[in-house]
């Protein structure tokens, strides 16, 4: 249950990035809800094998160089995802940035009142 709330908490928090952030485009709420499915794969799967695979350049950058690694998975996850638009690589870095934050901000609420 706990896994389906985050989500939809991940579905609502990318359909609310176009209103924060204009760069980024979601055409309807279902194509926010795969969308959300196919980053929490990418960021399961294969985000923590590029971050092994960049560790010394994310070391050499105190780690912002995971934004990048966050930006590209973003835009990647746009290109695959129809429905779901990123303007470009810098919209994308701070696109996922923002979505971080909201889903952050929206888990921190509805997940600590669903204990």
């Amino acid at each position: 249950m706990r896994l389906i709330l985050a989500w939809i908490i991940n579905a609502v928090a990318l359909f609310v990035l176009p209103y924060v952030f204009p760069w980024v485009r979601i055409d309807d709420p279902m194509t926010a809800v795969v969308a959300a499915l196919v980053l929490g794969l990418v960021n399961t799967l294969i985000r923590p094998i590029l971050v092994i695979l960049t560790l010394p350049v994310t070391l050499i950058t105190l780690g912002l160089f995971i934004f990048v690694i966050n930006g590209l998975l973003f835009w990647a996850v746009a290109h695959w995802v129809s429905g779901f638009h990123v303007a470009g690589f810098w919209a994308a870095v701070f696109g996922a940035i923002v979505y971080s934050i909201i889903s952050w901000a929206l888990s921190s609420i509805l997940l600590r009142a669903h204990r």
